[in-house]
């Protein structure tokens, strides 16, 4: 073996037992009473500057939504605005005269030879088929948020709740444009997907809206893995969400 070889072993072994000496050197340090009360209170500190950075964390969040907001609505303004100065300038000379209707015309002013004309009434339009509303699930505030148990959140922030609702959001409303789609019109998916959704009706859910978990995989870009689950805990407690079991199916019935 080369010496430089050796040294680097003996200097890799001497590194390695350092760092044990200095780990039991911390434990020790640990169980000493004056150096425990001060780790305990370091340990409250760090809890405290943790909740504080979470606080801090949905104050950006909310302020640049606020600000993407205020930005849209500048942007829109703008273009109003244009539209309003291409209309100024653009008035045309002569704007077509308004047409006295007949029945407005008094009977001095009829010419005696020319025969009355009486305008037909048009046909009345029928009104258009009254859509289906979709119950959708309101977004959460801040001070519902906050209300949570810091166990439940977890690292989770308030722009990752509400963003969960929209998908789901998405999810219902792809669901029942499906349901309230006639049957003639519907293509072979659509019929598969129709079909799934009745067998998963139960007495318990009829005449409410609920998605399943396929329905998330189906219509959402969203990962149904242990942080979705752990964000579906929080909805129930805000009153966005219940669960519905049965035939090992859990429907999410939005309340």
């Amino acid at each position: 073996m080369a010496s430089s070889d050796l040294e680097q072993l003996c200097s890799h072994v001497n590194e390695k037992i350092g760092n044990i000496k200095k780990t039991l050197s911390l434990r020790n340090c640990g169980q000493e009473p004056t150096l425990k009360t001060v780790l305990n209170k370091i340990g409250d500190e760090i809890i405290v500057v943790n909740e504080l950075l979470n606080k801090l964390e949905l104050e950006i969040q909310y302020q640049e939504q606020t600000h993407n907001s205020l930005k849209e609505l500048c942007e829109s303004l703008e273009e109003d605005y244009k539209d309003v100065e291409h209309l100024k300038e653009n008035i045309p000379s002569h704007l077509p005269q308004v047409t006295v209707a007949q029945s407005c015309v008094k009977g001095s002013d009829l010419d005696p030879e020319e025969p009355f004309k009486v305008e037909e009434p048009e046909p009345i339009k029928k009104p258009p088929k009254e859509q289906r509303s979709i119950k959708e699930m309101p977004f959460t505030t801040c001070d519902e948020f906050n209300g949570v148990p810091s166990y439940m959140k977890s690292r989770l922030t308030y722009g990752q709740i509400n963003d969960v609702i929209k998908e789901i959001n998405k999810a219902v409303n792809s669901k029942y444009k499906i349901l309230h789609q006639p049957k003639k019109s519907m293509n072979s998916v659509a019929r598969n997907l129709y079909h799934r959704f009745i067998d998963e009706e139960t007495k318990d859910t009829k005449g409410r809206y609920f998605i399943v978990e396929a329905d998330i995989k189906e219509f959402t870009t969203l990962k149904v893995d242990k942080k979705f689950h752990v964000l579906l805990n929080i909805l129930p407690y805000c009153r966005r969400l219940s669960e519905v079991r049965g035939g090992g199916l859990t429907r999410y019935v939005i309340t």
